[in-house]
């Protein structure tokens, strides 16, 4: 039998159940490539069960805050145990939006205009002319976006209310018509891009991301020569600059009559059901599902 691999899942953050499903599928994976696995659903124990579950390896699939901000990481360097995606630093710098997005533009990559507010104070004025999106600055999976269209006179107040679940701080930024894009980064190099379309409406937004038949992703994107280079070298150095390891997910959008190009974030721990948009692009590279998630686990390490 081969490494002793715990797959972390669950959680309490707004993407438990992505990370469930994400989870499950990398358990699997790994046991029909040999590894012997236990699922570790995770609370605030975590520490505990780990230090008695003793692995080789932590597969992390935990989505958003705690499992994907540095946390767990943390977590993980002090118990010793070896972990796959980025480590400490880069999880928490990625997560947030804003921060991530002052580090990507510095290393040359273009990113949308924007500006960091409460949500209070986003519902009560326009904190960007019309059309703009707003959205928290430490959830993903689309979780607690707003498009503003133009035209619309009064701020979006659904932000405001008292059970407003995303955190208390946005980030608002002018919205860019067009394609949805998506790059992932593996071993130092791309694995292609994707166009994501929603089946039905005009936003990629949590049920598009995961309800049946939600969303079409067409690989490769069907997209110029130069603007698929263009992405990719976007990707990676995104990838590079924020220190990701292992795999990473970089989001686009594109605008084909202005051709404009923003970078909007980076997904350090992006979804991992065999139908997600990495394990496509792995697969339009010539790896297979166990191959991705055995090359993930072999990368593992410490100090990340």
């Amino acid at each position: 039998m081969g490494k002793h691999v715990a797959v972390l899942m669950g959680g309490w953050s707004v993407e438990r159940e992505v990370s469930l499903s994400s989870g499950a599928a990398c358990a699997r994976a790994l046991e029909g490539v040999g590894y012997r696995v236990t699922r570790v659903e995770v609370g605030r124990d975590v520490a505990q069960v780990l230090a008695k579950l003793q692995p080789d390896v932590a597969f992390n699939a935990l989505h958003g805050r705690y499992g994907e901000d540095g946390t767990i990481q943390g977590v993980l360097e002090i118990l010793g145990i070896p972990y796959t995606h980025s480590g400490v630093l880069a999880s928490s710098l990625a997560i947030r939006k804003d921060k991530a997005k002052m580090v990507v533009a510095a290393a040359g990559v273009p990113v949308a205009k924007g500006v960091t507010v409460s949500r209070f104070e986003a519902a009560k004025r326009h904190v960007l002319p019309p059309p703009y999106v707003i959205k928290p600055i430490d959830e993903g999976s689309s979780v607690g976006v707003v498009i503003v269209k133009k035209g619309r006179e009064h701020p979006p107040q659904e932000i405001a209310r008292p059970d407003w679940p995303c955190g208390e701080t946005m980030l608002a930024e002018t919205f860019i018509a067009g394609r949805e894009l998506t790059c992932a980064v593996m071993d130092g190099k791309s694995l292609g891009v994707t166009e994501i379309r929603a089946a039905t409406g005009e936003f990629y937004d949590y049920d598009a991301k995961y309800a049946k038949g939600g969303s079409i992703h067409i690989c490769p994107a069907q997209i110029l020569p130069n603007l698929y280079r263009q992405i990719e070298e976007c990707a990676l150095t995104a990838h590079q600059a924020i220190g990701c390891r292992g795999v990473s997910r970089s989001d686009f959008r594109y605008d084909d009559e202005s051709d404009t190009l923003v970078w909007l974030e980076v997904n350090t721990q992006p979804g991992m059901t065999e139908t997600s948009l990495v394990p496509e692009l792995a697969a339009h590279a010539g790896m297979n599902f166990g191959e991705l998630v055995k090359w993930i686990v072999e990368d593992a390490s410490l100090n990340r």
